[in-house]
């Protein structure tokens, strides 16, 4: 088996040679990439197989496999995010900003790649394609690691990654992964510092505060989604209704779906049950406060762990509260600052929101659902950071890039 150090240096070896590609070449190669997903769907697919059938074996939730599984449509659609990539600005090289001193020297902040990114992440399959090719086009080398749950999916993706690279005379190790998926050789990977120059974490709390707490090597921190949406008195209870239904039922076993709906409890008595209604061919439990028990007829008390609680599942927690303000209040206690939503007609009370609510992403009228990088048109994302420094939200290219200064001078002394 490579070693963690053969990695490393093969990644780095390659790094340095996609900082010389062209623009031209990433993309020739990111379209064969694509129309190999296309052609070798059912080598995936039966090998996403093996692991749908190991994790019903062992037991992991509907939830859990939901979040592993591929289908033809969503292998179509990786392929089609791919090709979103490729139209897309390729950031490096380009310029942010040039100016000249009182020096008379010409100034530049230019963008260049990361270098070598680690990623270690959980179930989804698609992270495999999305991460690889943003990290590919922004000029980076990537070093994965993923989930056992989906070894045999991911130990294909790479292989068929890497057969197109190759076609294309790319280093193939310009894409690789981690074979070992044991807790100890993760550990290893995320001191990995000779060799990786940011590691980012995508998975559940326990992995990013594992990676957080262990790595020496710069993390650029994606965070659990406890998102909230806020039913306010000036609601259409109808729009209300289908965003709340879609963010908590669209697919509840992602880290944009919606956790807590907060209501006003001038719109309560209209609102929930109407909600319950909507929610019943869902099977979602509700946990809810004393007051909106009331309005319920199906609901157990919700506890504090209950508000902090990210479920990933068929479950919701309800809050009443008597203004935007304890709404707010409500959503400082328990966020995760991913993504918070008001709906409202009320302008003023949405400016309310938007300017206080400290999160990724704060909707208005919309869906949490919708804070993904494809959504946003970014043809896809390495990860949402909920973190304030050097990236926020979804990350696309220009998150996975740096800057030089680029100074052009005509003999200059400084005095």
């Amino acid at each position: 088996m490579t070693s963690l150090n053969q990695l490393g240096s093969r990644a780095k070896t390659a790094a340095r040679f996609l900082a010389t590609c062209s623009t031209k070449e990433k993309n020739s190669a990111l379209q064969h990439i694509a129309d190999t997903l296309r052609t070798e769907t059912d080598i995936i697919l039966a090998a996403n197989q093996k692991d749908i059938n190991s994790a019903t074996k062992n037991g992991l939730t509907d939830a859990m496999i939901d979040r592993l599984r591929l289908t033809f449509k969503s292998i179509q659609v990786m392929a089609h995010d791919i090709e979103t990539i490729i139209s897309l600005p390729d950031p490096i090289g380009t310029m942010d900003h040039v100016w000249k001193n009182e020096d008379d020297l010409t100034i530049g902040k230019q963008r260049v790649p990361l270098g070598v990114i680690g990623i270690i992440y959980e179930s989804r399959p698609n992270v495999t394609t999305d991460a690889s090719s943003l990290c590919f086009k922004a000029g980076n080398a990537i070093i994965l690691r993923g989930g056992k749950e989906a070894f045999h999916s991911n130990q294909v993706l790479v292989k068929l990654m890497q057969q197109a690279l190759s076609q294309c005379h790319i280093p193939q190790e310009a894409i690789q992964l981690l074979q070992d998926t044991s807790r100890e050789t993760a550990r290893e990977f995320m001191q990995l510092s000779d060799y990786l120059d940011v590691l980012i974490p995508r998975g559940g709390s326990n992995l990013i505060k594992t990676v957080v707490n262990t790595a020496t090597v710069p993390v650029i921190e994606t965070g659990t989604g406890n998102c909230h949406v806020y039913v306010d008195q000036d609601a259409q209870i109808d729009m209300a209704v289908s965003i709340v239904v879609n963010g908590k039922c669209q697919r509840p076993s992602v880290c944009n779906a919606t956790e807590t709906v907060i209501v006003h409890e001038a719109i309560a008595t209209t609102f929930l049950p109407k909600l319950e209604a909507a929610l019943a061919p869902f099977n979602v439990e509700l946990r809810s406060d004393s007051q909106g028990m009331s309005w319920l007829t199906d609901s157990i008390l919700a506890t504090d762990d209950d508000y902090a609680t990210e479920f990933l599942d068929y479950i919701l927690a309800v809050k009443i509260v008597s203004s935007v303000d304890e709404a707010i209040e409500h959503i400082h206690t328990y966020s995760t600052q991913h993504s918070e939503v008001i709906v409202t007609d009320n302008y003023f009370t949405s400016q309310i929101f938007t300017q206080q609510v400290d999160a990724a992403a704060v909707y208005v009228n919309a869906s949490s659902r919708f804070t993904d990088g494809s959504a946003f048109g970014f043809g896809g994302e390495i990860g949402i950071s909920t973190q304030k420094l050097h990236a926020r939200g979804p990350m696309g290219l220009n998150e996975l890039t740096s800057s030089k200064y680029i100074i052009l001078g005509s003999g200059q002394i400084r005095q």
